[in-house]
């Protein structure tokens, strides 16, 4: 299985069907090995930064969910 090596500037070019292929990707979790699975969860969460509007129906693979530890 081959990850997605895209520069940050590429970000702005991703398309919600790009996305969905990354999310699908991490919800099979079938990576050669452990690193693959982890460059995709942080290439995943970078675009959550800049285009939050593509990851929101994925953003439970990244655990980002606001937590009320009071």
């Amino acid at each position: 299985m081959k990850t997605l090596s895209i520069s940050k500037r590429d970000i702005s070019a991703l398309t919600a069907a790009d996305i969905a292929e990354l999310a699908a990707r991490l919800e099979r979790d079938d990576y050669a090995n452990a690193f693959e699975g982890l460059d995709d969860w942080h290439f995943l969460r970078s675009i959550a930064f800049q285009r939050p509007d593509l990851v929101e129906p994925y953003i439970h693979l990244l655990d980002l969910e606001a937590y009320d530890e009071a």
